[in-house]
């Protein structure tokens, strides 16, 4: 079988918890479903779990705002790590990002990676339109999972806050798989996977429709 172009995904997990971690879970089985769907995947990883994200003070933001020429071997080093964190996003076609709910919003590292990643003149750019994102032509799913069952605007300020920082760097393609009453009673917990299994399915459905005209457009 033909295989279609290369889909380089990146996969982000910001929970702390390994075994139980439900937002792991679920991505696991949208890489495995996208997997059996023919694509073409190099998958990259990063999990804050094994490898902590900083987050950012005066020291960080005054190595980024120096001149390169003028910053010291420390200096150089911060910024070569926030460097990467970006290089990883502008080289993905696809990128998943887990997203437990704590506290009605984002993993405080989480924070700390989209606070690195969110650079002006890098990712976004001001105009005299206002702010203009640079990350385009990609595709993001954002698996959240959450104890309760919030709305969104209301109790739920995850999902608002994600789509609105997407945007705002130029990824407008985002689609949500959401397990949401995973800590009220165990039917509930089971309708609330069961909604986000749908979801999933759903997506790997057009992940394999696209792959297949991929493939018919191979020489």
């Amino acid at each position: 079988m033909k295989q279609g172009k290369l889909r380089k995904v990146l996969r982000v997990s910001s929970g702390l918890f390994q075994a139980n971690s439900v937002s792991s879970l679920l991505m696991d089985e949208l890489l495995a479903g996208m997997q059996k769907a023919a694509q073409n995947i190099e998958l990259r990883e990063r999990d804050f779990r094994e490898h902590p994200v900083p987050h950012l003070d005066a020291a960080w933001l005054q190595a980024l705002m120096k001149p390169a020429s003028e910053r010291s071997e420390q200096q150089q080093a911060k910024v070569d790590y926030s460097d990467s964190l970006i290089a990883e996003l502008q080289s993905a076609d696809t990128i998943i990002i887990g997203l437990p709910m704590y506290n009605f919003s984002v993993p405080s590292m989480l924070k700390a990676w989209i606070d690195h990643i969110a650079r002006a003149g890098v990712t976004f750019k001001y105009t005299e339109q206002g702010s203009v994102g640079l990350l385009l032509g990609k595709k993001v799913v954002l698996v959240a999972a959450m104890g309760g069952v919030h709305e969104e605007g209301a109790s739920d300020f995850l999902r608002p806050y994600m789509k609105q920082i997407m945007s705002f760097v130029g990824l407008d393609d985002v689609e949500f798989v959401t397990a949401d009453g995973l800590n009220m009673g165990s039917e509930r917990r089971e309708q609330g996977l069961a909604v986000a299994r749908d979801q999933i399915e759903k997506l790997i459905v057009s992940y394999r429709d696209e792959s297949q005209i991929a493939q018919e457009n191979v020489a």
